[in-house]
């Protein structure tokens, strides 16, 4: 184990390079034929890793990795091929496609997931091999398995149609095959959409026609209305099936769906105008709109009451939406509360921010006046638990003598009012340090943030600071949310 974990560090070592790397190599490659499973699993595992970086070191121990594909263990069998699928070269690609097949129905779907991906990079890597490839991912697309394992290679064919213009048409005419028996919905919008984008620029557009008119027959709403805009894209740019798209089309206006009708009767009228700008500019070049100001149009239209004119609806697809808001200023209390509150979220970048707004709190009260300038202040620590029924943040700022303890106090009690709430500190065990300022908090209601403040004077002498048994002090009162009295103690 110790070599082996030698061999492993300098495997991960920063900026090693490819000659130190082969020794290593070298060693893990005898673990691959240790009789024990851990120790094999191990070693591929960490030669899968470096196969990532430097596939070329690891090819010397491909022949060792082809005998791991049978191995009774999955996981090791799993490593073995993706490592194989990283460090083969464009010859093997058919000997390693012809192992897997056998493999892949044996092993589960998060396993066939990492088989996809290497063979997505393997394909990207030798791009004429795509046919090879993608004729394996159509075969395994048709075998049983999840949406993840499905999708996974719908994405990856998908990635590979994008990148390899000669998978273009291969790949369609498989993913076509598959969204006649798929059983879930978002692949299959997905896929007629790939159609509609792709179909009607390939060789034989007509080819894939009877593929999407089938979803229409036998699908759901969802995919009957992603297959009317496909068919659409088709007639609008392929001249010789207009005609017959147009027809297609006027068979779905009397559809169950109101969808599905809306969207086959424009695409239909649009098309039997046979103009090219007014086809182009609805079907194919659609730019995706935002609704927000057309609902705002329609909103100030009715309540308007001036219906002389007709609504312009492309006046109000472009126009800017001007909203009425009415600028807020926040007091420093309100400021800090709401930094306070979202703490967790807080990136570097808003410090600078957050400093001035604690400095300008502090200022304004003025036990604090004589301080002098903040030099620091921490992040909001939790002194209860999210839960509590009184929760407590709390926030040191140091100053050149002084340290401010500032504590956010939240009331989580619907039907009570803290009064006069205050934190005693016990200084017993911090020599150098003295009592100097305890400001409360007035009064706290249901879910409204409460702060009260401590201050202390420290020594140069001043080692250490330890504080205990802190306690909150309050005056509780009943609170009657509907009518606000506040009554008793």
């Amino acid at each position: 184990m110790v070599i082996f974990e030698a061999a492993r560090a300098i495997c991960q070592l920063p900026n090693v390079s490819q000659r130190e790397l082969t020794p290593a190599i070298t060693v893990l490659q005898l673990f691959l034929s240790s009789p024990k499973p851990s120790l094999r699993f191990a070693a591929v595992r960490a030669l899968n890793r470096v196969a990532m970086a430097f596939p070329l070191t690891v090819t010397s121990c491909n022949l060792d990795l082809e005998n791991m594909i049978s191995d009774s263990n999955r996981s090791i069998a799993t490593l073995a091929i993706t490592t194989l699928l990283k460090t083969g070269s464009e010859s093997s690609v058919d000997r390693l496609m012809k192992q897997i097949s056998s493999f892949m129905s044996e092993i589960a779907d998060e396993f066939k997931i990492m088989v996809v991906d290497a063979i997505r990079a393997l394909c990207l890597k030798y791009p004429q091999k795509h046919r090879v490839l993608i004729n394996f991912l159509s075969t395994i697309l048709r075998e049983e398995g999840g949406f993840e394992f499905k999708k996974a290679i719908t994405d990856t064919m998908l990635a590979l149609i994008n990148d390899i213009p000669d998978a273009v048409e291969p790949g369609l005419l498989h993913l076509c095959e598959f969204i006649e028996d798929c059983e879930f919905t978002y692949l299959s919008t997905q896929i007629l959409h790939v159609l509609g984008k792709r179909g009607p620029k390939t060789s034989h557009p007509g080819r894939y026609i009877r593929h999407i008119y089938n979803r229409i027959i036998l699908e759901n709403a969802t995919v009957r209305s992603a297959a009317v805009t496909s068919l659409a894209k088709f007639g609008a740019q392929v001249p010789s099936l207009r005609s017959n798209i147009i027809t297609l089309l006027r068979r779905c206006v009397h559809d169950a769906d109101d969808e599905v009708r809306d969207r086959s009767t424009f695409y239909g009228t649009i098309l039997a105008t046979e103009s090219e700008p007014l086809i182009k500019k609805y079907i194919v070049d659609v730019v995706p709109q935002k609704l927000d100001g057309v609902q705002k149009a329609i909103e100030d239209y009715i309540e308007a009451s001036d219906f002389s004119t007709s609504f312009n609806f492309a006046k109000a697809v472009t126009m800017p939406i001007h909203v009425a808001t009415k600028e807020v200023k926040k007091t420093p209390q309100q400021a800090v509360a709401e930094v306070a509150a979202n703490a967790g979220s807080s990136i570097a970048s808003k410090r600078h921010e957050t400093g001035t707004i604690y400095a300008d709190l502090l200022n304004q009260i003025p036990e604090f006046a004589g301080f002098g300038a903040l030099f620091t202040s921490s992040p909001p620590v939790n002194l209860t638990e999210s839960e509590a029924e009184y929760v407590v943040t709390c926030i040191k700022h140091v100053f050149p003598e002084y340290i401010v303890f500032h504590f956010n106090i939240k009331n989580t009690m619907e039907e009570e009012q803290l009064e006069n709430v205050c934190v005693e500190l016990d200084l017993s065990d911090s020599p150098g340090c003295s009592f100097v300022a305890s400001i409360p908090s007035d009064a706290i209601k249901f879910e409204q943030p409460g702060m009260a403040y401590v201050a202390i004077r420290r020594s140069k002498a001043m080692a250490n600071l330890f504080l205990k048994n802190c306690k909150l002090t309050f005056l509780r009162k009943e609170y009657d949310p509907s009518s606000g009295e506040v009554s008793g103690h």
